[in-house]
């Protein structure tokens, strides 16, 4: 018998998990496969960046859903498709002409992974009454950003593990940073003693890197990678890779340039000007030192050892400046290759770090790690296949005698003929109107320099904060705001939510004027408006689904869906600009007062009382 109902902790996790894992396998794993692959910088960014489309015009096909089959099925038939888009990717790695027929697959797995977002949103909705959907809301949303920790954790581990198991022994290289060092900058020379015996098919020297923290003049440091860049490019270590320097692009004036932005510009900087203080005097540099390395036996002729070199542990605000990828062949294997080492100019105390040369059979690493995502889809398709619950209002909307096409622009349009859409495409837009532009310069100021407005922290104090204590605090924000709206409804909790969203910002307000030493406080400031922020978010969420109530409700929540990306989109784009023009100190009271425009459509909502609160099983609406 088909069972209506089931325990949502059943399906929800794996669900939810299933949406996450393909979108960060487009958007985070493929750049980095394509980068160990050899592919370049410029067709990384342009190629990969197409593979988000599907994601921002889901919206357009979203009633083809709602019309077509039930949400159940869609959820199943996408995860065979998308199991087979990651088994496409695993079989075309090997080819010769693999990056076209990876990026063709890939495609298939885009589209099939916004289809599925459709379909699982749209379950989510049909498969729980409304005090579930609050209540499992921050559940939801927990297991998806587990997704996104394990594709850009996990899978790139597995990865890098096949291959280190496919291939010769690992080449490891210690990094020792420490302001008392003393460095004499030259380049490098592999002597017979410094050949190492045995199965060691790299040598390298230095075999222990000292690396001084103290800053050189960026001049002397830019003449060095020339010559490091220069001897690898010129002997094939490197690919002939370019990019246009900043002193060869041009600007053309324009109609908004010259009647807009330029006189904005102005007009910001005459009232608002920057208070920091600008750096004088000659600009100053991380510190570097030169690694040369040397395989130590003849290739077969014909083909290539790459050796591919990230950081295994330790601080990574020490970084590989050259050298990350180099590929030695019948040319130039009797040669060295240098790889060049630089410390994060903020970087004032004793640190070290660990770097891992692998130069294992790639392709077949990366084939294994993507069967083995494949075969996971299957498991998932098959499980959902037993396990989702068939809810009675789960159909197809089409009629027989309906006309197709009539039908797929009266789902589209019946959004944007309900009352009040200006107030809830106002709140759509809005809501998150100082965190969009917020959460694009938080990072950068918090690693510019002191004296330019910033907390002056290193990469890796950076990505400690946010990659640890953020992520628990937004994860923790988000589940006590679905528990919090299951229980009183969302309307009692929406104002405190509104207020959540927006006044932490007033952390980043502290940092600018006080520009705080204290890595506990930073950290504590940041995560204070991380956890505000998972807490406000669920109002978002769940206005959503409210509005998405209805006949075609699958649609138009992945209409609203595409107004949020909107709504995170237009801010964060002038964000940078705007920064720059007043400074930090400015632009986060800016931020603060951009709550304004987000609270002005609340005013205006009109939601029940009772949505999303717990009531008596004989009253739960069918």
């Amino acid at each position: 018998m088909k069972k209506e109902t089931r325990n949502p902790w059943a399906w929800i996790p794996t669900l939810y998990f299933a949406e996450g894992i393909p979108y960060v396998v487009a958007m985070t794993v493929a750049v980095i496969m394509f980068k160990r692959l050899g592919i370049s910088n410029t067709d990384i960014a342009l190629y990969t960046s197409w593979l988000y489309l599907p994601w921002v015009i889901k919206p357009l096909w979203s009633p083809v859903v709602d019309l077509f089959k039930t949400k159940r099925w869609w959820i199943v038939v996408m995860q065979l498709l998308i199991g087979a888009g990651l088994g496409g990717v695993a079989l075309a790695i090997p080819m010769p002409g693999f990056f076209k027929i990876t990026l063709i697959f890939l495609w298939l797995l885009a589209f099939s992974s916004a289809t599925h977002d459709i379909s699982a949103d749209g379950f989510y909705m049909l498969g729980l009454n409304e005090h579930e959907q609050a209540y499992f809301v921050g559940i939801r949303s927990t297991f998806y950003r587990i997704a996104m920790i394990t594709g850009q954790g996990l899978l790139i581990i597995l990865a890098g593990y096949f291959e280190t198991a496919t291939g010769l022994p690992p080449v490891e290289i210690n990094v020792k940073a420490n302001p008392g060092f003393t460095q004499v900058l030259s380049l490098p020379e592999i002597t017979k003693d410094a050949i190492l015996p045995g199965n060691a098919y790299f040598s390298t020297f230095p075999q222990q890197v000292n690396l001084s923290t103290r800053n050189i003049p960026s001049a002397q440091m830019d003449s060095i990678r020339k010559v490091v860049t220069s001897h690898n490019l010129l002997l094939g270590f490197v690919g002939n890779g370019r990019q246009l320097s900043a002193s060869e692009k041009t600007e053309e004036g324009s109609v908004w340039s010259d009647y807009v932005s330029s006189p904005l510009k102005g007009f910001l900087q005459r009232h608002f000007p920057k208070s920091e203080v600008q750096q004088t005097g000659e600009h100053l540099a991380g510190n570097v030192a030169i690694v040369a390395i040397k395989l130590n036996g003849k290739p077969e002729a014909g083909k290539e050892m790459i050796l591919n070199f990230k950081l295994k542990d330790g601080d990574n605000s020490l970084k590989i400046l050259e050298g990350e990828r180099l590929a030695f062949n019948l040319e130039n294997w009797d040669q060295p290759a240098y790889i060049l080492f630089q410390a994060d100019p903020k970087l004032d105390f004793a640190t070290e770090a660990q770097f891992k040369g692998t130069s294992g059979n790639i392709h077949l690493a990366w084939s294994i790690t993507f069967i083995i995502l494949a075969f996971l889809f299957v498991i998932f398709s098959f499980y959902h296949r037993f396990i989702l619950p068939y809810p009675p209002t789960d159909r197809k909307i089409l009629k027989s005698d309906e006309n197709i096409f009539a039908a797929f622009f009266k789902t589209f349009t019946s959004f944007f003929r309900r009352k009040e859409i200006w107030v809830i495409l106002s709140f759509l837009l809005f809501y998150r109107f100082g965190e969009a532009q917020l959460i694009k310069m938080a990072s950068p100021f918090m690693l510019d320099s002191r004296n330019l407005g910033g907390l002056g922290l290193t990469t890796g104090e950076v990505g400690l904060i946010y990659g640890t204590f953020g992520i628990l605090a937004l994860t923790a924000g988000g589940i006590l705001g679905g528990l919090a709206a299951s229980r009183k409804g969302f309307r009692y909790w929406l104002w405190w939510m509104v207020l959540a969203i927006n006044i932490p910002h007033m952390a980043y307000i502290y940092m600018a004027f006080a520009q705080p030493t204290n890595y506990l406080v930073i950290s504590l400031c940041a995560a204070i408006e991380q956890f505000s922020y998972g807490f406000g978010f669920t109002a978002y969420m769940l206005y959503m689904i409210y509005i998405s109530e209805g006949e075609n409700k699958t649609a138009h929540f992945a209409i609203a869906t595409g107004f949020m990306a909107l709504g995170m989109m237009l801010p964060g784009m002038f964000s940078g600009w705007l920064q720059e023009i007043v400074g930090y100190r400015n632009f986060f009271v800016w931020v603060m007062l951009c709550m304004i425009p987000g609270m002005i459509p609340v005013l205006f909502l009109n939601v029940k009382p009772e949505f999303g609160k717990k009531v008596n099983d004989k009253t739960l609406p069918e």
